[in-house]
This record gives structure tokens, C-alpha cells and sequence, in this order.
């Protein structure tokens, strides 16, 4: 038999290589090599944290078993046994698996430069590859983007990787509140040019450095603040080896993305990017954005990505009304109820008079009788104790709330925390058993924070760990209420297919100068207002006190991030609804419908919504009265209406005389059809003028008698 010939040999080398490089693999970051989940990442790695009571991990695989990953490579940090156990007990190790292969790489790397270099050392990367973070959610097609990326690639070598962006607005909930990642892209090429990050309250103002020849060598550019960092990047095995020969980098847009296009001049590589506007990618990258992203889930935003969609083998969960997801076995009280927007997993029990919304609990919960849990994570085996109230707090496993505790919004306790009976946790506390790496530092029980019989003690952070201001607020949960109120002006209103007169104060914000498509900003208003309504709506209909609606309201500001303005408009709405509902199901006059309400919930209106009793403007009062007129305008009987709303929150101290006044004067309340529910009104603000002029009258007699 003759020999084979050189040719054919060669021939069958090269269909192999194809092959390996057709193989499409992917490399998962499991560990951040960050701080934002502690106390909790203590214990246990982040990747199995439970997000809508399913580990984090499930989320970013299946993802990647979506695009069609033939192998896997996860990278594994922290608690590398219990990542490994978790691996090679799940479905993803089956032969049903869809993977070729998943393989766990230890290292002992302290960043993600180093597992990048780590990697490229072990020569595992065959071809081009998917680099992502192992806290991804996302139920994108990555198809289009590895098609454009490989015919780019077919073209220009030296096209080294692409990056997935989702347009999401400038104050998406999803996106970093306090380094704002700024993308410079040439749009005709969709290549990135530039990278900077902006931190919350940046000297001398909101500004890029952009090298002013970019400027002159790119016939348009664009400045996008308004982008989504999926952190979901298609590479090349170039990429690697560009890690490997700069050992200053560390992260992968901060050090690696900077550095590159800064250096292009140098070695010529580009990057670019893959903008989508449809779909859902975020990370779970921080405590807040794993409370965006859990409602996001609960809220089918991520379909099928959701709780029902049992990823977990054993999971049974179903879809109620409202977004209530159960597994079987739970059980409720009769008197209990389970609110919009919430997950119960198996085995749970909710005592009579306890009430859950906005929440997820696990498996085997033990929530006592006259609970309120609100904005809460409560995970598997804990207990909360009879009349006690969590409020947007994270109660880890076997975690144990006394009797008659409140756990305000911010808190934070760890696996095993014991608290006991009538104590109070602040918001800022983060509370866990586990030891510290000082020397000097005690790991005995701080029975000041805890309680007399409670176990655990106050976090704190190493001495020499990064102290960076973002890095300390992204691990919180929730930001303070002056923090949100700081950020509110910078916030769009409802546009005009929510109302055609835009009530909202004129200043408008510089980031509108980044502003690509406002309208995901204004789809987000308006959700923020169906959901809020109908929330405020539903406490008021069941006879909810103020503060259970007003603590609600708030936790649902935080999570749209939504300014004095939304919060009245859906308050309005809310309360002109329930005034209406009286009138027409319930028989009531006109007035007394207005009393009944006003006199239980005007509270909630100066809470929530004025903020200028000391100003000689009354913008809060006139924006109150415009939304009302504008609620009325659409209501049969609208003037009477009107008349009786006014008089009532001008009775109950509400809205000032002055406030009354400079609301009948604005121009905004005497166009677009908004001056026919004026009439009757115009009596009493005439009498209102009348009055003042009289007493200012009496005041100058008195005082000429002296």
C-alpha cells in the first residue's frame, strides 16, 4: 500500500484545527475577587448565593447552554470545594448535559488579571471564546453577536474582541450607581475608542478625557452613558496573550479595556462593540444590583429565566397572581397574606396575621405570627420571630430573628445569626459569626448589637482591604433615603402618553448630554407608575395603615430610583382612584368620599411628596395641585371634585395659602382642556385672597395702635 501523500496529511491537520476552532468555548469568572457580597461571601462563594432562590451560577450556564458553548471553563476563587461539589452534583455533569465538557480550574489568583494569565499559561483556549462573569443573567441569542464578530475577525486580525452592551437609559437600576462607565464608539464601525469610568461625585464636574485626535481621525463619534455593562465579552485567543505581556492589568474594563485602547498606537489592536436594545443581560455585580435584578426575575423581565422555569432539579415552583411564585408545601395561615411580587419556597409556614411582599423566602422558613417582611430576602431554615418586621434586609441561612425585632432597610445578617427578642438592627448593620482575619479583632458576641441571648458581631473590613467609597456603598443593599432624594432631580418624568402636561420642575441635567434614546427612561417611568398606583391602590382598598403603604411606596422608590415627582403622580392617581371607587360603588357624596380618604392618607402626601414648607416657591404644592387638577379634568364632576380635594388638603395643612396661589397663577393649569375644572375653584381662591388681605389689614391697625 503506497504511503499517504505529504498533501493529504497536511490536509486532514488543518480539518482538525478547524474543528478545534469551530469548537466555541467559554470562560466563567466564578469569582469577582471583590468584597460586595461580605459577610456573606465569608462562608460561602458568591456564585452560589441564591438570587429568586436559585444559585447564581444556574443563571450565567444557562445562559452560555442557550448560545451553544460546547466547553466550559469555570474559574473558580474563594471556596473552590464547595463551588466544585455544587458542579459535580448538578444536571450540568449529566450525560444529558449540553456541554462537552466543564471543566473547574483552581488557581491561586487574587484578581482577574491573574486568572487571565493564569489561563493563557495553560494553553486550554483553542479559538475564539465567551468571557464572563459567573453572576450574569441574561436570555440574549448571542448568534448575531459571534457572527458579526467572526466576519470582523475575517477581515481585521487585529479585531480582538467584541463586547455585548444593552442600551438601558442613564438611571437604569441595574447599572452602577457609583462608577459610571463611560463608552466612546466609533458608530460606523461599532469600535469602542474610548473607556472611562466616572465615580459618584466626581471633582470639577461630569467630564471624559478623550484624546483630541480621536476627534479629527473619526468623521462621528458617540458618548454613551446610557450603556448597560453586560460583562459578557466574545475574545480571541489575541486577548490572553495581551494579559499575559502587561502584568499591571488587573480588571478587565478598569486596567485591561483602558489600557488597550490607550495604547493602540502600539499594538493595534481594536475592540469593539455589540449594542442591543432588546433582551435582558445585567449582573448581579453588588448587593443592589441583586436586589434590581431579583425583582427584574420575579417581574419576568428575563423570561424564561424565571422561578417557574425550575432550573434547579427538585424545584416546583408555580406562577400566582400578582407574580407570587410557590413551590408545594407551603404553608399560610389563614389570615396571612402573600403579596404581589413574592417567592415561597417548599417547607416555608407563615403565621397568622404575617404579611410578605415584595420578598423572597426559601426553603423551610419559619415565619412567626403578626410578621411584616418587606423588600426582604429571607433565605433557607430561617426564622423571624412573632411581631417582628423586616424591612429590604438579607436574612441568611439559619439565621434567627427574635420575637418583636425590626430589622430596618439595609441590614444584613449572615449564616447563623442569632437575634434576640425586642431588638432593634440598624440599617447599616452587617452582622455575622464568622471569625475575622485581624489578630486584634474579637470574634465574641457584640450583645450590644444583638441582644441579650443573640449571637454574632458587627463586620468589619480588613485594614488593609480597598476602602474605595463605591466599594463600601455597592455592598449595601439599599441607599439612604437622602441618597436617593440627591439623586432624584436627574431623573425623567412620565412623558406624554402618561399626561400631556409635563408638570416637573424645568432644570434639566447635564447627563442629558449622554442621553442616547430617552425612551428606556421613559418605559421605565411608566412601569414605575402602573406598579406604584396599583400598589398605593391595593393598601388603601384592603384598609392598610399609612405607614404599611408609605414603607412600600419607599421601597419601591429605591428600586426605580424615582424622583418627588413620580412619587406624587402615582399618588395622585392612587388616591383619585380610590375617591372615584367610594363615589360610584359605595354610593358616597363627592366630599365625603374626598374626607374619608384624605383624612386617613394625606399624611402620605406630605411625607412623600412636600418638601418645600420653607421655601418661598411652593414648586412641591404647585406640581401637587397641577397633578390633581389633571386627574379631575378626566372625572365626571370634575370642578366639585376638585373644589373638595383643595379645600381638604388646604384644611389638613397640606398645601399652604401661598402654595394655593401660585398654582392658580401657573400658566401649565390654564391650558390643554385643564381650565374647564377651574369654575367653582375660583370662588374659594378668591376667598382664600380675601381673607389674607383682611388679616394683613388687622395686623396694620394693631400695629399703628401701638
Amino acid at each position: 500500500m503506497p504511503p499517504k501523500s505529504a498533501k493529504a496529511s497536511v490536509a486532514k491537520q488543518n480539518a482538525k484545527a478547524d474543528q478545534r476552532e469551530d469548537t466555541l468555548q467559554a470562560v466563567v469568572l466564578a469569582d469577582s475577587y471583590e468584597k460586595r457580597f461580605t459577610p456573606f461571601t465569608l462562608e460561602h462563594p458568591r456564585c452560589l448565593l441564591p438570587l429568586a432562590n436559585t444559585p447564581l451560577i444556574e443563571y450565567t450556564l444557562e445562559f452560555l447552554a442557550n448560545a451553544g458553548v460546547d466547553d466550559i471553563f469555570v474559574y473558580c476563587g474563594a471556596h473552590t470545594e464547595q463551588v466544585e461539589e455544587y458542579i459535580n452534583s448538578s444536571k450540568w455533569k449529566l450525560p444529558s448535559s449540553p456541554f462537552n465538557t466543564l471543566t473547574l480550574l483552581k488557581s491561586t489568583a487574587t484578581s482577574v488579571g491573574d486568572a487571565m494569565r493564569d489561563l493563557d499559561n495553560r494553553d486550554l483556549i483553542t479559538g475564539d471564546f465567551i468571557l464572563v462573569s459567573g453572576d450574569v443573567i441574561s436570555n440574549l441569542p448571542i448568534e448575531p453577536a459571534l457572527a458579526k464578530h467572526r466576519a470582523r475577525r475575517e477581515k481585521d486580525k487585529n479585531a480582538i474582541m467584541t463586547m455585548i452592551l444593552r442600551e438601558g437609559g442613564i438611571e437604569h437600576r441595574t447599572k452602577n450607581k457609583c462608577r459610571r462607565p463611560v463608552f466612546v464608539i466609533d458608530p460606523t464601525a461599532e469600535r469602542c475608542l474610548h473607556y472611562e469610568e466616572m465615580s459618584h461625585g466626581q471633582k470639577g464636574g461630569r467630564y471624559v478625557n478623550i484624546d483630541p485626535d480621536l476627534l479629527f481621525s473619526h468623521a462621528e463619534i458617540d458618548v454613551r452613558e446610557d450603556l448597560v455593562d453586560c460583562y459578557i465579552d466574545i475574545c480571541t485567543p489575541d486577548v490572553l496573550g495581551l494579559w499575559s505581556d502587561n502584568f499591571d492589568y488587573q480588571s478587565v474594563r478598569k486596567s485591561f479595556l483602558f489600557g488597550v485602547l490607550k495604547d493602540y498606537e502600539l499594538n493595534g489592536k481594536t475592540i469593539h462593540t455589540h449594542i442591543i436594545k432588546d433582551y435582558y443581560a445585567a449582573r448581579a455585580r453588588n448587593l443592589r444590583s441583586y436586589n434590581s435584578v431579583s425583582k427584574d426575575i420575579i417581574s419576568r423581565w428575563t423570561y424564561p429565566l424565571c422561578p417557574d422555569s425550575n432550573l434547579v432539579a427538585g424545584q416546583q415552583y408555580i406562577l400566582g397572581r400578582g407574580n407570587v411564585y410557590e413551590e408545594e408545601g407551603v404553608i399560610l395561615a389563614r389570615n396571612s397574606l402573600v403579596k404581589a411580587r413574592s417567592v415561597v419556597g417548599r417547607g416555608t409556614s407563615i403565621g397568622e396575621g404575617s404579611t410578605v411582599g415584595d420578598s423572597v423566602l426559601g426553603r423551610r422558613c419559619q415565619i412567626g405570627k403578626n410578621v411584616r417582611i418587606e423588600g426582604s430576602y429571607i433565605w433557607n431554615d430561617a426564622v423571624v420571630g412573632d411581631g417582628s418586621v423586616v424591612s429590604q434586609a438579607i436574612v441568611a441561612n439559619e439565621a434567627v430573628v427574635g420575637r418583636h425585632c425590626r430589622v430596618e432597610p439595609g441590614a444584613l445578617l449572615s449564616y447563623g445569626v442569632r437575634i434576640a427578642d425586642h431588638t432593634t438592627i440598624p440599617g447599616t448593620s452587617k452582622i455575622t459569626r464568622a471569625s475575622r482575619k485581624s489578630e486584634d479583632a474579637s470574634t465574641e458576641t457584640d450583645f450590644h448589637l444583638v441582644g441579650q441571648g443573640g449571637t454574632g458581631h458587627s463586620y468589619v473590613s480588613d485594614p488593609d482591604s480597598d476602602s474605595d467609597t463605591s466599594s463600601t456603598i455597592s455592598s449595601r443593599l439599599v441607599y439612604s433615603r437622602a441618597l436617593a432624594s440627591s439623586s432624584a432631580s436627574s431623573i425623567s418624568t412620565v412623558d406624554s402618553e402618561e399626561s400631556n402636561v409635563d408638570f416637573h420642575r424645568s432644570d434639566t441635567s447635564r447627563r442629558s448630554s449622554f442621553r442616547s434614546d430617552p425612551s428606556e427612561d421613559v418605559s421605565q417611568n411608566r412601569d414605575f407608575h402602573v406598579e406604584a398606583t396599583a400598589s398605593i391602590l391595593d393598601g388603601m382598598t384592603k384598609g392598610d395603615s399609612m405607614e404599611v403603604i408609605h414603607l412600600e411606596l419607599l421601597s419601591q422608590r429605591l428600586s426605580a430610583n424615582a424622583d418627588d415627582h413620580m412619587m406624587r403622580s402615582a399618588l395622585i392617581s392612587a388616591i383619585m382612584k380610590r375617591i372615584s371607587t367610594l363615589i360610584d360603588n359605595e354610593n358616597s357624596g363627592a366630599s365625603d368620599a374626598v374626607k374619608k380618604v384624605l383624612s386617613t392618607y394625606r399624611g402620605l402626601v406630605t411625607q412623600m411628596g412636600i418638601f418645600d414648607t420653607e421655601e418661598q416657591e411652593k414648586k412641591d404644592q404647585v406640581d401637587l395641585l397641577l397633578l390633581i387638577q389633571r386627574e379631575c379634568m378626566e372625572r365626571e364632576k370634575g370642578e366639585q371634585l376638585l373644589l373638595f380635594v383643595v379645600k381638604e388638603l388646604y384644611e389638613g395643612d397640606v398645601v399652604e395659602e401661598e402654595g394655593v396661589e401660585q398654582w392658580w397663577e401657573d400658566a401649565r393649569g390654564k391650558e390643554g382642556g385643564m381650565e374647564k375644572v377651574r369654575g367653582v375653584v375660583a370662588e374659594f381662591v378668591k376667598w382664600l385672597r380675601e381673607a389674607e388681605e383682611d388679616e394683613d389689614s388687622e395686623e396694620e391697625s394693631e400695629e399703628d395702635a401701638e
